[in-house]
């Protein structure tokens, strides 16, 4: 009988402190950078004991890696790494149902979970089928991370294999094409905002699925195409096409359809964005900035493309860049709030962390990072709850850290199997 076949399974959370609205929930992450090992974060942050495989023959998660590092003496690790991987145990394994060792620990652990997540892609020659995976486990709930979608719900194979990553996915869902100026190449959004919004995405269908498989005791499979996860945020674009052969275009930092909305100059050499979409909103806009309704009323001035593009509109457009250009960004934001008018500073990292309000909601938190052994300051936790909050109960893990522990009070391994393991380069 294999070692998954006879150990009996240990509920979470075994190594993490009870906290928040998911702790009971033991997630396994085969995942890197950047949508899968955040969709775990998400739960540990609120509560999931989550254990990480990371490969050890290739230094682990290549966000550890990624530059520019925190460097403390003559240790470094990157800012990702510090602010997404806290809440985590990390478990060095070569994971490879192609080597028996490797295939007990992993199946062990499968056994012991209630959500595996992955963005490998090429687990089939790993040897790891969902269908295994859930004759060790039938209530485990799957999660796949892919750029195009995983071959079990259809496709055509030459786009499941391709290479999916956040620019690429924006290019092939139309969003790119919709970003930047009409005169120029099309733009995609930066900092892997698509990998972040997948990690949302998978976040909600683990919690379903997991609501699920309580009430029915039956696992299932979910599947997550980067793409798709764009596709599904194109607001009315498909629905003008399929309807109405309509298409969008690239329109820059102002908006074509109705103003005042868009980026402005600062005296400062700053940007705040301003927007006030609709009647009501405009007036108030205009109103609040002294400018004269009689003269630019919001059907010939504001209401329209046409009504934007005319004249009349073009100098309204005009009279709000003068005011920009008068008034540092702060200074023109404090006008606006003060005169309900909807506008914003285009704030810098720097600038953000500065604003008093953030540190009013306590929205940085204080941990010690593993690797630097030192106090670091991250950004705590979206969204707010009121008796079950998000808590920081350790830092990112430094690679391996926690692999012999869940080994042996997990899955009851002894000393001498851990140095065996070791030996055979499976465990780090």
């Amino acid at each position: 009988m294999n070692r998954w076949e006879k150990i009996e399974y240990k509920p979470a959370p075994l190594f993490t402190p009870v906290f928040g609205p998911l702790s009971g929930i033991r997630v396994l992450l085969n995942g890197t950078v950047v949508a899968a090992p955040f969709s775990a974060t998400m739960m540990s942050d609120f509560g999931a004991e989550v254990i990480a495989l990371e490969r050890p023959k290739v230094g682990g998660d290549p966000a550890r890696h990624q530059k520019p590092q925190i460097v403390e003496g003559d240790k470094s690790i990157s800012g990702a790494w510090m602010q997404n991987a806290r809440n985590k145990l990390s478990f060095a394994l070569e994971t490879n149902l192609n080597v028996p060792e490797s295939k007990e620990i992993f199946l062990s652990l499968i056994k012991n979970s209630d959500v595996w997540i992955e963005n490998m892609v090429w687990i089939d020659k790993l040897g790891i089928t969902d269908e295994l995976l859930l004759e060790v486990n039938p209530k485990l709930v799957i999660c796949h991370i892919s750029g195009y979608g995983t071959p079990a719900f259809g496709g055509d194979p030459k786009h499941l294999n391709r290479p999916g990553y956040d620019p690429l996915g924006q290019s092939e869902s139309g969003w790119a094409l919709l970003q930047g100026w009409p005169d120029m190449e099309p733009y995609y959004a930066q900092q892997y905002v698509g990998d972040y919004l997948n990690g949302l995405f998978a976040v909600n269908g683990i919690l379903m699925a997991y609501m699920n498989s309580q009430k029915t005791g039956k696992g299932q499979v979910i599947d997550v195409s980067l793409t798709e996860g764009w596709m599904r945020v194109m607001d009315d674009n498909f629905t003008l096409w399929t309807q109405k052969q309509i298409l969008k275009q690239r329109q820059g930092i102002k908006q074509k359809n109705y103003q005042p909305g868009g980026v402005f100059a600062t005296k400062d050499g700053k940007y705040v964005n301003l927007g006030a979409y609709g009647k009501t909103a405009y007036e108030k806009t205009l109103k609040g900035f002294g400018i004269d309704l009689e003269k630019f009323p919001y059907e010939k001035a504001g209401g329209s493309a046409e009504a934007v593009a005319s004249p009349l509109g073009q100098e309204l457009d005009a009279t709000f860049a003068k005011f920009f250009m008068e008034h540092d960004a702060e200074e023109a934001v404090n006008i606006c709030i003060n005169n309900k008018v909807g506008a914003a500073f285009v704030r810098s990292a720097e600038d953000t962390y500065n604003l008093p309000h953030w540190h009013m909601r306590g929205d940085w938190v204080k941990y010690t990072d593993q690797t630097l052994n030192k106090e670091v300051e991250a950004f705590g936790f979206v969204p707010k709850m009121s008796e079950t909050p998000g808590q920081v109960w350790r830092g990112a893990p430094y690679l391996g850290q926690d692999t012999e522990k869940v080994l042996k009070e997990l899955l009851d391994y002894s000393d001498s199997d851990i140095e065996a393991l070791k030996g055979k380069g499976i465990i780090d």
